[in-house]
Protein backbone atom coordinates (compact mmCIF):
# COMPACT_ATOMS: atom_id res chain seq x y z
CA UNK A 1 0.00 0.00 0.00
CA UNK A 2 1.41 3.67 -0.93
CA UNK A 3 1.36 5.93 2.06
CA UNK A 4 -0.13 9.52 2.07
CA UNK A 5 1.12 12.53 2.49
CA UNK A 6 2.91 13.48 5.61
CA UNK A 7 1.39 16.08 7.77
CA UNK A 8 2.12 19.62 7.13
CA UNK A 9 3.13 18.87 3.32
CA UNK A 10 1.52 20.81 0.76
CA UNK A 11 -1.37 19.09 -0.94
CA UNK A 12 -2.14 20.30 -4.93
CA UNK A 13 -3.70 22.91 -5.24
CA UNK A 14 -6.06 21.17 -7.56
CA UNK A 15 -7.61 17.73 -8.37
CA UNK A 16 -9.87 15.97 -10.49
CA UNK A 17 -13.12 15.08 -9.56
CA UNK A 18 -16.08 14.05 -10.62
CA UNK A 19 -18.92 16.78 -10.72
CA UNK A 20 -22.37 17.23 -11.21
CA UNK A 21 -23.67 20.60 -11.73
CA UNK A 22 -27.42 19.66 -12.90
CA UNK A 23 -29.38 16.14 -12.33
CA UNK A 24 -29.23 14.32 -15.68
CA UNK A 25 -28.47 11.16 -17.34
CA UNK A 26 -24.93 9.66 -17.37
CA UNK A 27 -23.70 13.01 -18.96
CA UNK A 28 -24.09 14.91 -16.48
CA UNK A 29 -21.01 13.06 -14.75
CA UNK A 30 -18.07 15.39 -15.67
CA UNK A 31 -14.66 15.28 -14.66
CA UNK A 32 -13.20 18.27 -13.97
CA UNK A 33 -10.30 19.91 -12.15
CA UNK A 34 -11.46 21.68 -9.19
CA UNK A 35 -9.96 23.08 -5.97
CA UNK A 36 -8.44 20.69 -3.30
CA UNK A 37 -10.59 20.66 -0.01
CA UNK A 38 -9.48 22.29 2.35
CA UNK A 39 -9.54 20.69 5.51
CA UNK A 40 -11.54 21.81 8.60
CA UNK A 41 -11.07 21.54 12.44
CA UNK A 42 -12.15 18.56 13.39
CA UNK A 43 -12.16 17.13 9.85
CA UNK A 44 -9.83 14.65 7.96
CA UNK A 45 -8.53 14.73 4.41
CA UNK A 46 -8.09 11.69 2.66
CA UNK A 47 -6.30 10.75 -0.53
CA UNK A 48 -9.01 8.34 -2.09
CA UNK A 49 -7.56 5.36 -3.57
CA UNK A 50 -11.07 3.67 -4.09
CA UNK A 51 -14.92 4.04 -3.95
CA UNK A 52 -17.71 1.89 -4.61
CA UNK A 53 -20.83 3.08 -6.88
CA UNK A 54 -24.11 3.18 -5.29
CA UNK A 55 -27.88 3.60 -5.92
CA UNK A 56 -27.87 6.89 -4.10
CA UNK A 57 -25.31 8.48 -5.89
CA UNK A 58 -27.29 7.48 -9.52
CA UNK A 59 -30.53 9.09 -7.46
CA UNK A 60 -28.16 12.26 -7.18
CA UNK A 61 -27.40 12.52 -10.35
CA UNK A 62 -30.94 12.38 -11.82
CA UNK A 63 -32.21 15.00 -9.17
CA UNK A 64 -33.66 12.54 -7.06
CA UNK A 65 -32.60 12.99 -3.94
CA UNK A 66 -34.06 15.07 -0.95
CA UNK A 67 -33.38 18.85 -0.78
CA UNK A 68 -29.97 18.59 1.59
CA UNK A 69 -28.85 17.79 -2.22
CA UNK A 70 -27.43 21.23 -3.99
CA UNK A 71 -25.59 21.55 -7.07
CA UNK A 72 -22.45 21.97 -7.77
CA UNK A 73 -21.61 18.19 -6.14
CA UNK A 74 -19.03 15.81 -6.30
CA UNK A 75 -21.27 12.62 -5.76
CA UNK A 76 -19.70 9.28 -3.39
CA UNK A 77 -20.94 8.38 -0.09
CA UNK A 78 -18.05 6.31 0.67
CA UNK A 79 -14.31 5.87 0.05
CA UNK A 80 -11.42 4.13 1.06
CA UNK A 81 -7.69 5.58 1.17
CA UNK A 82 -5.33 7.04 3.24
CA UNK A 83 -4.74 9.94 5.93
CA UNK A 84 -3.33 12.94 3.79
CA UNK A 85 -3.85 15.05 6.56
CA UNK A 86 -5.71 15.23 10.36
CA UNK A 87 -5.69 17.02 14.04
CA UNK A 88 -3.52 15.29 16.26
CA UNK A 89 -5.91 14.77 19.13
CA UNK A 90 -7.82 12.72 16.28
CA UNK A 91 -5.46 9.96 16.38
CA UNK A 92 -5.43 9.35 12.68
CA UNK A 93 -1.48 9.24 11.45
CA UNK A 94 -0.58 10.37 7.84
CA UNK A 95 -0.65 7.47 5.39
CA UNK A 96 -2.70 5.28 8.13
CA UNK A 97 -5.38 3.17 5.85
CA UNK A 98 -8.82 4.40 6.75
CA UNK A 99 -12.63 4.11 5.35
CA UNK A 100 -15.41 6.73 5.50
CA UNK A 101 -18.92 6.44 4.33
CA UNK A 102 -22.29 8.28 5.41
CA UNK A 103 -22.69 10.83 6.90
CA UNK A 104 -24.57 13.52 3.95
CA UNK A 105 -21.01 12.76 2.13
CA UNK A 106 -21.33 13.24 -1.78
CA UNK A 107 -25.09 15.02 -0.71
CA UNK A 108 -24.69 18.22 1.60
CA UNK A 109 -20.73 17.89 1.18
CA UNK A 110 -18.51 16.63 -1.85
CA UNK A 111 -18.18 13.20 -1.57
CA UNK A 112 -15.58 10.11 -2.69
CA UNK A 113 -15.46 10.18 -6.56
CA UNK A 114 -12.44 12.77 -6.73
CA UNK A 115 -8.70 12.59 -5.72
CA UNK A 116 -9.32 13.87 -2.10
CA UNK A 117 -11.93 14.14 0.14
CA UNK A 118 -12.79 15.90 3.53
CA UNK A 119 -14.67 14.49 6.43
CA UNK A 120 -15.24 14.63 9.71
CA UNK A 121 -13.32 12.79 11.90
CA UNK A 122 -16.32 10.69 13.42
CA UNK A 123 -16.96 9.02 10.10
CA UNK A 124 -13.51 7.98 9.26
CA UNK A 125 -12.69 3.96 10.47
CA UNK A 126 -8.79 3.53 10.39
CA UNK A 127 -7.48 -0.50 9.35
CA UNK A 128 -4.62 -2.29 8.16
CA UNK A 129 -4.71 -4.79 5.71
CA UNK A 130 -2.61 -6.19 2.73
CA UNK A 131 -6.28 -6.89 0.84
CA UNK A 132 -6.16 -4.48 -2.75
CA UNK A 133 -7.85 -1.40 -2.50
CA UNK A 134 -10.71 -2.92 -5.00
CA UNK A 135 -11.78 -5.59 -2.27
CA UNK A 136 -11.39 -2.98 0.53
CA UNK A 137 -13.47 -0.24 -1.54
CA UNK A 138 -16.43 -2.27 -1.54
CA UNK A 139 -16.91 -2.70 1.68
CA UNK A 140 -17.73 0.05 4.08
CA UNK A 141 -21.26 1.04 2.75
CA UNK A 142 -22.20 -2.40 1.88
CA UNK A 143 -20.85 -4.12 5.11
CA UNK A 144 -22.21 -1.10 7.95
CA UNK A 145 -25.46 -1.50 6.38
CA UNK A 146 -25.51 -5.62 6.45
CA UNK A 147 -23.60 -5.51 9.98
CA UNK A 148 -26.42 -3.12 11.76
CA UNK A 149 -29.38 -4.70 9.87
CA UNK A 150 -27.90 -8.13 11.51
CA UNK A 151 -26.87 -6.62 14.67
CA UNK A 152 -28.76 -3.75 15.75
CA UNK A 153 -31.46 -4.33 13.93
CA UNK A 154 -31.86 -7.94 14.26
CA UNK A 155 -29.72 -9.05 17.47
CA UNK A 156 -28.73 -12.47 15.19
CA UNK A 157 -27.43 -14.86 17.12
CA UNK A 158 -25.66 -18.27 16.56
CA UNK A 159 -27.58 -21.16 15.24
CA UNK A 160 -30.69 -18.82 14.45
CA UNK A 161 -32.31 -19.12 10.99
CA UNK A 162 -32.50 -15.87 8.61
CA UNK A 163 -34.19 -14.65 6.10
CA UNK A 164 -32.74 -12.26 3.41
CA UNK A 165 -35.41 -10.40 1.15
CA UNK A 166 -33.75 -8.85 -1.78
CA UNK A 167 -30.76 -11.35 -1.45
CA UNK A 168 -28.86 -10.98 -4.62
CA UNK A 169 -28.84 -7.30 -3.67
CA UNK A 170 -24.93 -5.89 -2.30
CA UNK A 171 -26.72 -5.72 0.73
CA UNK A 172 -27.98 -9.48 0.45
CA UNK A 173 -25.05 -10.86 -0.30
CA UNK A 174 -23.20 -9.21 2.00
CA UNK A 175 -25.27 -10.25 5.02
CA UNK A 176 -25.71 -13.71 3.75
CA UNK A 177 -21.97 -14.07 4.10
CA UNK A 178 -21.87 -12.40 7.86
CA UNK A 179 -24.78 -14.43 8.98
CA UNK A 180 -23.14 -17.17 7.99
CA UNK A 181 -19.76 -16.58 9.41
CA UNK A 182 -22.01 -15.85 12.60
CA UNK A 183 -23.38 -19.30 12.40
CA UNK A 184 -26.92 -18.87 11.46
CA UNK A 185 -29.17 -20.72 8.63
CA UNK A 186 -29.98 -18.31 5.48
CA UNK A 187 -32.73 -18.37 3.62
CA UNK A 188 -32.46 -16.11 0.67
CA UNK A 189 -34.32 -14.36 -2.04
CA UNK A 190 -34.21 -13.50 -6.14
CA UNK A 191 -36.31 -12.98 -8.15
CA UNK A 192 -34.52 -14.82 -10.99
CA UNK A 193 -34.63 -18.73 -10.61
CA UNK A 194 -31.04 -18.26 -12.91
CA UNK A 195 -29.41 -16.55 -10.40
CA UNK A 196 -30.15 -18.99 -7.45
CA UNK A 197 -26.41 -19.97 -7.78
CA UNK A 198 -25.21 -16.87 -6.97
CA UNK A 199 -26.99 -17.41 -3.68
CA UNK A 200 -25.41 -20.67 -3.10
CA UNK A 201 -21.99 -19.16 -4.00
CA UNK A 202 -22.24 -16.99 -0.90
CA UNK A 203 -23.22 -19.64 1.43
CA UNK A 204 -27.40 -19.31 1.39
CA UNK A 205 -28.66 -22.91 2.71
CA UNK A 206 -31.78 -22.58 1.05
CA UNK A 207 -31.77 -19.88 -2.13
CA UNK A 208 -36.08 -19.11 -2.86
CA UNK A 209 -37.06 -17.48 -5.63
CA UNK A 210 -39.53 -14.77 -4.70
CA UNK A 211 -42.53 -14.15 -6.83
CA UNK A 212 -44.15 -11.72 -4.12
CA UNK A 213 -45.57 -14.63 -1.83
CA UNK A 214 -42.77 -15.85 0.56
CA UNK A 215 -44.99 -17.26 3.41
CA UNK A 216 -45.56 -20.38 2.45
CA UNK A 217 -42.28 -20.96 0.46
CA UNK A 218 -40.69 -19.99 4.12
CA UNK A 219 -43.28 -22.18 6.07
CA UNK A 220 -42.77 -25.15 4.12
CA UNK A 221 -39.00 -25.09 5.24
CA UNK A 222 -39.45 -24.17 8.91
CA UNK A 223 -43.02 -24.44 10.16
CA UNK A 224 -43.02 -22.38 12.57
CA UNK A 225 -41.25 -19.78 10.64
CA UNK A 226 -37.77 -17.94 10.57
CA UNK A 227 -36.11 -16.09 13.60
CA UNK A 228 -35.20 -13.50 11.44
CA UNK A 229 -35.84 -11.64 8.52
CA UNK A 230 -33.91 -8.99 6.65
CA UNK A 231 -36.22 -6.87 4.35
CA UNK A 232 -34.43 -4.96 1.43
CA UNK A 233 -37.35 -5.12 -1.04
CA UNK A 234 -39.36 -2.45 0.74
CA UNK A 235 -43.08 -1.48 1.54
CA UNK A 236 -44.65 -3.58 -0.95
CA UNK A 237 -44.04 -7.08 0.26
CA UNK A 238 -43.71 -6.45 4.08
CA UNK A 239 -47.19 -7.80 4.87
CA UNK A 240 -45.42 -11.12 3.24
CA UNK A 241 -42.15 -11.23 4.69
CA UNK A 242 -43.78 -10.45 8.40
CA UNK A 243 -45.95 -13.73 7.85
CA UNK A 244 -42.44 -15.60 7.51
CA UNK A 245 -41.38 -14.79 10.85
CA UNK A 246 -41.64 -17.02 14.01
CA UNK A 247 -43.93 -15.28 17.06
CA UNK A 248 -41.31 -13.48 19.09
CA UNK A 249 -39.12 -13.32 15.91
CA UNK A 250 -38.06 -9.67 14.45
CA UNK A 251 -38.21 -8.26 11.08
CA UNK A 252 -35.95 -5.67 10.09
CA UNK A 253 -36.75 -3.05 7.48
CA UNK A 254 -33.66 -1.56 5.77
CA UNK A 255 -34.04 -0.69 2.33
CA UNK A 256 -36.65 -0.96 -0.74
CA UNK A 257 -35.24 -2.06 -3.57
CA UNK A 258 -38.46 -1.79 -5.60
CA UNK A 259 -38.66 1.94 -4.47
CA UNK A 260 -41.85 1.55 -2.07
CA UNK A 261 -41.01 3.40 1.19
CA UNK A 262 -44.64 3.90 2.58
CA UNK A 263 -47.75 1.72 3.57
CA UNK A 264 -50.91 3.47 2.24
CA UNK A 265 -53.54 3.15 4.97
CA UNK A 266 -50.78 1.78 7.72
CA UNK A 267 -52.16 0.09 10.94
CA UNK A 268 -49.94 -1.85 13.57
CA UNK A 269 -52.54 -4.85 13.05
CA UNK A 270 -51.04 -5.54 9.67
CA UNK A 271 -48.14 -7.55 11.93
CA UNK A 272 -48.90 -10.42 13.07
CA UNK A 273 -49.65 -11.22 17.15
CA UNK A 274 -45.81 -11.32 19.03
CA UNK A 275 -43.62 -10.33 15.77
CA UNK A 276 -41.24 -7.16 16.28
CA UNK A 277 -40.88 -4.66 13.46
CA UNK A 278 -37.88 -2.73 13.51
CA UNK A 279 -35.54 -0.67 11.11
CA UNK A 280 -32.04 -0.03 10.55
CA UNK A 281 -30.38 3.24 8.76
CA UNK A 282 -26.69 3.78 10.73
CA UNK A 283 -23.83 5.63 9.81
CA UNK A 284 -20.27 4.95 10.13
CA UNK A 285 -19.68 4.66 13.75
CA UNK A 286 -22.44 1.65 14.20
CA UNK A 287 -19.11 -0.07 11.99
CA UNK A 288 -16.42 -0.47 15.11
CA UNK A 289 -13.03 -0.11 13.92
CA UNK A 290 -12.61 -3.66 15.61
CA UNK A 291 -15.43 -4.99 13.56
CA UNK A 292 -14.39 -3.76 10.43
CA UNK A 293 -10.86 -5.17 11.18
CA UNK A 294 -12.10 -8.82 11.80
CA UNK A 295 -13.96 -9.03 8.65
CA UNK A 296 -10.84 -8.02 6.88
CA UNK A 297 -9.17 -10.92 8.17
CA UNK A 298 -11.66 -12.89 7.62
CA UNK A 299 -11.55 -12.28 3.93
CA UNK A 300 -8.21 -12.37 3.69
CA UNK A 301 -8.57 -16.17 5.61
CA UNK A 302 -10.65 -16.90 3.25
CA UNK A 303 -13.80 -17.19 5.51
CA UNK A 304 -15.78 -14.56 4.08
CA UNK A 305 -16.29 -13.42 0.15
CA UNK A 306 -16.50 -10.19 -1.08
CA UNK A 307 -19.24 -9.70 -3.65
CA UNK A 308 -17.57 -7.47 -6.48
CA UNK A 309 -19.47 -7.21 -10.16
CA UNK A 310 -16.56 -5.06 -11.67
CA UNK A 311 -13.36 -3.05 -11.18
CA UNK A 312 -13.14 0.26 -13.13
CA UNK A 313 -10.33 2.18 -13.15
CA UNK A 314 -9.93 5.91 -12.78
CA UNK A 315 -12.80 8.45 -13.16
CA UNK A 316 -13.03 8.18 -16.84
CA UNK A 317 -14.79 5.20 -15.79
CA UNK A 318 -17.25 6.11 -13.22
CA UNK A 319 -20.00 6.48 -16.22
CA UNK A 320 -19.61 3.26 -17.26
CA UNK A 321 -19.82 1.96 -13.13
CA UNK A 322 -23.00 3.88 -12.93
CA UNK A 323 -24.76 2.30 -15.98
CA UNK A 324 -23.67 -1.02 -15.09
CA UNK A 325 -25.37 -0.59 -11.99
CA UNK A 326 -28.42 0.35 -13.81
CA UNK A 327 -28.51 -2.47 -15.80
CA UNK A 328 -28.53 -5.26 -12.91
CA UNK A 329 -26.60 -6.89 -14.90
CA UNK A 330 -23.73 -8.16 -12.61
CA UNK A 331 -24.47 -9.52 -9.01
CA UNK A 332 -21.94 -7.14 -6.48
CA UNK A 333 -20.69 -4.66 -5.86
CA UNK A 334 -19.52 -2.21 -8.79
CA UNK A 335 -15.64 -0.46 -7.46
CA UNK A 336 -13.66 2.29 -8.87
CA UNK A 337 -10.12 2.43 -7.98
CA UNK A 338 -7.52 5.52 -8.73
CA UNK A 339 -4.57 4.34 -9.81
CA UNK A 340 -1.71 5.92 -9.05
Amino acid sequence: MSQGTAAGDSAPATMRAVVVTRPGGLDALEIKDVLVPVRKPGWVRIRVKAFGVNESEVTTRKGESDAEVTYPRVPGIEGVGVVEEADGASGLQPGQQVATMMGNMGRSFDGAYAQYVTVPAAQVIPFETSLPWEVVGALPEMFQTAYGSLTTGLGLREGQTLLIRGGTSTVGLSAATSAKDLGATVLSTTRSPGRAGELTAVGVDHPLVDDGTLADQVRALLPDGVDAALELVGCSVLADTLRTVRRHGTVCFTGALAGQWTIPDFTPFMIPSGVRLTSYAGEAADLPADVFARQLQAIAEGRLKVPVAKVYHGLEQVRDAQADLESGTTPGKHVVVLDD
